[in-house]
């Protein structure tokens, strides 16, 4: 952060930290569960979110609807209620990837195609690892970390004690953060041969988004990743990680690299990834992190999906 220690520490633990302490503390707390446990009390606590009257609601259903739409609303509820059980979870399993020895990881996280990653890191082109934003993210990052040292870009946080703290555990399990603006660090480390874990498949409308289609909805997305490959020569390995059902553990594959990557043509190579996160989403449907309003346009005749405009009129 470019402070010394000692008033760093002061800042760290002043008052305004201490709720935030505590809430660390409370991970410390359930990572010592048994992974049967933790599984029943992450899905109790998705249980009573899921009541909460919150918007996390109403954007999860909507998305539901917009992705499912050949599900009964019935059956639309359930996949919801089992969403926010898979959020609960995914709460739980923060302090289970930052704590869990390695040892107890190769227990629980059956790893597939890690041969496809070494052979790509062996090129000395820099590897981008492509995935999505599924509820049991850092899971995904914990067992990507036990095969290479990985870097991920992220979302910096003002809560500097937060910001301590996902630095500190995250670099212990081999893994560095980059900031997700920072395209030039990005650029970087793949260059220096590098493997960056990368999940554009959020809404964006900066520079560089266009409209690709996300479960047949066009969408405004981020086509950066056919632009970092034709510059680097990085390879682009897809990456996902499935909770098992029960308590089964988890289980994460590394494709092959995607063949005649990148094209012409960004938006097509974007639409080509978003299919392989549809077939993934419908494995485990529950998994995805519905709770992002998705489907936001680039221009004022798009649908009020989320009837925000709605919301800023009143």
């Amino acid at each position: 952060m470019g402070y010394s220690w000692g008033p760093m520490r002061a800042r760290l633990l002043a008052p305004r930290y201490w709720l935030t302490w505590a809430g660390l503390g409370l991970l410390r707390v359930a990572a010592l569960l048994p992974f049967p446990l933790m599984v029943a009390v992450g899905r109790a606590l998705g249980a009573v979110l899921r009541r909460l009257p919150i918007g996390f609601v109403r954007t999860a259903r909507r998305n539901l609807e917009l992705c499912f739409p050949e599900l009964s609303p019935q059956a639309r509820e359930r996949l919801l209620d089992r969403h926010f059980e898979s959020l609960g979870i995914a709460l739980l399993e923060i302090p289970l990837a930052w704590w869990l020895s390695p040892a107890r990881l190769a227990q629980m996280v059956r790893i597939e195609g890690a041969e496809h990653l070494r052979a790509a890191v062996a090129r000395g082109r820099g590897v981008i690892l492509l995935t999505a934003h599924f509820t049991p993210m850092e899971m995904a990052g914990r067992a990507l970390a036990s095969v290479t040292p990985v870097s991920f870009l992220y979302r910096p946080t003002r809560n500097e004690v937060l910001a301590y703290a996902l630095k500190r555990f995250r670099n212990n399990y081999g893994s560095q953060g980059i900031p997700r603006d920072d395209i030039r660090a990005f650029i970087t480390a793949l260059k220096n041969n590098e493997c960056v874990w990368y999940a554009p498949d959020q809404s964006y409308r900066k520079k560089g988004a266009e409209m690709v289609p996300m479960f047949g909805i066009p969408a405004a997305t981020n086509t950066l990743t056919s632009r970092l490959a034709g510059i680097t020569g990085a390879a682009v390995l897809p990456y996902f990680l499935q909770r098992l059902p029960g308590t089964q553990g988890y289980r994460a594959i590394i494709h092959p690299p995607l063949e005649n990557f990148p094209s012409d043509c960004p938006a097509a190579d974007t639409e080509r990834f978003n299919r392989m996160i549809e077939a993934q989403v419908r494995a485990a449907p529950e998994q995805y992190l519905w709770i992002h309003r998705r489907f936001k346009g680039l221009s004022q005749d798009y649908p009020d999906y989320y009837g925000q405009r709605a919301q800023r009129r009143a």
